[in-house]
């Protein structure tokens, strides 16, 4: 997902997933990738020195404002397109795939949904408190507590202590909660690897997360 304009991107993912798939090459046999822009003037300008991948099916270009109504679309495409929309727009439209998601998916992935479209609200209403936007799309966030509250909470706690010990101790603190919240209570094991963790890897695995849907994601992160 790429909503800058980078105007190296493509060099620089062609380039990357060549040197993945040159090394891995014994695990796969072939290699696709998928660009997802806002629009269409988000893209890089030179371009024809990779039409071969572009225009082939190697690679597909989605653009979030072409898709049409956002109301006919998947919810969780959807909720791609909803980081897209102006701000009073996007209050309505978040109301709507709430209530869409409650009638069309199962609970499990319902609160995933919740999840995303709230942190995906308080990144676009960053002004805003937590209550107000509770407020505003008519709902209580205490059991999905967004990203970036509890990161900057994290944060506090570090500069609280003074020193790099209790800044580590603090990410330590916000890396477990957050992971408690992503994929439900941690084993012994996996929670002291967590704990064993540099502040570098903490604040890697922090970004990491984001991406976690089970356990099974953390498992592999930390095997790496």
């Amino acid at each position: 997902m790429q909503f800058q304009r980078d105007e190296q991107l493509y060099e620089r993912v062609f380039a990357e997933s060549s040197l993945y798939f040159y090394r891995n090459s014994s695990r796969f046999s072939d290699w696709q990738a998928v660009v997802i822009y806002p629009s269409r003037n988000t893209e890089q300008s030179k371009i024809y020195p990779h039409r071969s991948f572009l225009n082939g099916e190697q690679v597909t270009r989605i653009y979030l404002d072409e898709l049409g109504d956002i109301r006919s679309l998947p919810v969780w495409v959807a909720l791609m397109v909803l980081t897209t929309n102006e701000d009073e727009q996007a209050t309505e439209e978040a109301k709507y795939l709430l209530k869409r998601s409650q009638r069309e998916t199962p609970q499990s992935e319902n609160n995933a949904i919740i999840e995303l479209l709230t942190t995906i609200m308080v990144y676009k209403f960053e002004n805003k408190s937590q209550r107000e936007v509770e407020s505003m799309l008519g709902i209580t966030l205490r059991e999905t507590r967004v990203y970036r509250e509890i990161k900057e909470e994290g944060r506090e706690e570090g500069r609280e202590e003074g020193r790099e010990e209790g800044r580590e101790e603090g990410e330590k603190s916000l890396i477990l909660r957050q992971l408690t919240r992503r994929v439900g209570e941690l084993p012994q094991q996996a929670r002291s690897q967590v704990e064993s963790l540099s502040l570098e890897q903490l604040e890697n695995l922090g970004e990491a997360l984001l991406d976690f849907t089970s356990l099974d994601d953390l498992q592999a992160w930390l095997a790496k």
